[in-house]
């Protein structure tokens, strides 16, 4: 009896690993299976898979930006108006390795021009573009053939597509920080790889910010741990000292913080907060500066509790 049941539990195991490797090939496919996007525009032929291996067909000179934001796969299709086929949507869904990811490749494209649109977990259109983002998927439609898509049309296909993806989970968690009134809005993105072009910031968020009439940068590192970002913060003061500035520290019970002049980007202060380093350079006025760094440290203390 023992035996037929340890038997029937593999057999069970295999069949649902079998269909849960099934779903993941195909499910994202069938998020651009529809027949009719928008009245009169037709997919042609079937969608189109792309891997890591393989991006560099679809995007080639584009595909690496992806890859540190935890590029999954691509699916791709297209939709040509039943009158005037040279006129075609061209619709890319990629799956990112999480909802920050999808919110980075996303904000890597946006223009803070383009209409907004309420799809997805946010969502911009012009005249040849429409993106949005939801849960762990960027997506990217394009007109081809056309310099111009009527913006009905756009926004048509877009919400067919929206339905056939996961219940999203509005924007990152980590964007909250950045809702001071200094901000300036769709200003903010994320960068997987190397804030500020830096290896000691593996990671972070950055939005410009406006202190009067000066334009300045705001950015905040997530650490993996306090200790993490402990180091994070002395490696940056180790290589400000080296670059031949004076690097004045400060020190209270929560936090430790910085100001210098960094030689890339001017005036910076620096706090590290638990697993958080926050900040901003290219200021004028240290006071202003560190008013403006307490609101997003602030706004982040909200976020953690």
């Amino acid at each position: 009896m023992f035996k037929l049941c340890l038997s029937t539990s593999a057999i069970i195991c295999v069949l649902c690993a079998s269909v849960a490797v099934f779903a993941a090939d195909t499910s994202l496919e069938k998020v651009l299976t529809i027949p009719e996007c928008a009245e009169g525009w037709r997919m042609e032929e079937k969608v189109t898979s792309y891997t890591r291996d393989t991006l560099f067909d679809r995007i080639d000179g584009e595909a690496e930006i992806y890859f540190p934001y935890g590029f999954e796969v691509l699916v791709s299709a297209r939709y040509a108006n039943k009158q005037n086929p040279q006129y075609a949507i061209e619709a890319d869904v990629y799956k990112m390795g999480s909802l920050l990811d999808a919110f980075g490749i996303y904000a890597n494209y946006r223009r803070s021009d383009d209409g907004e649109i309420k799809i997805g977990a946010e969502g911009t259109v012009n005249s040849s573009q429409l993106l949005f983002y939801q849960d762990q998927y960027f997506v990217r439609m394009q007109a081809t053939g056309t310099l111009s898509i009527e913006r009905n049309i756009f926004l048509a296909c877009a919400q067919k597509i929206s339905r056939n993806l996961p219940v999203g989970m509005g924007r990152p968690k980590e964007l909250e920080a950045f809702i001071v009134s200094a901000v300036v809005l769709k200003s903010e993105r994320y960068i997987a790889q190397s804030l500020l072009g830096y290896s000691f910031f593996p990671r972070g968020l950055m939005a410009d910010a406006m202190m009067g009439n000066e334009l300045v940068q705001v950015f905040i590192v997530p650490g993996d741990s306090r200790d993490a970002a402990q180091k994070d913060f002395q490696r940056y003061q180790e290589y400000l000292q080296k670059s031949g500035t004076v690097v004045q520290v400060a020190a209270i019970p929560d936090r430790h913080s910085l100001e210098a002049v960094d030689p890339l980007y001017g005036n910076v202060f620096v706090e590290q907060y638990g697993r958080y380093l926050v900040g901003m350079v290219r200021f004028k006025e240290i006071s202003a500066a560190k008013q403006l760094v307490e609101q997003l440290r602030k706004r982040l203390d909200n976020q953690l509790r």
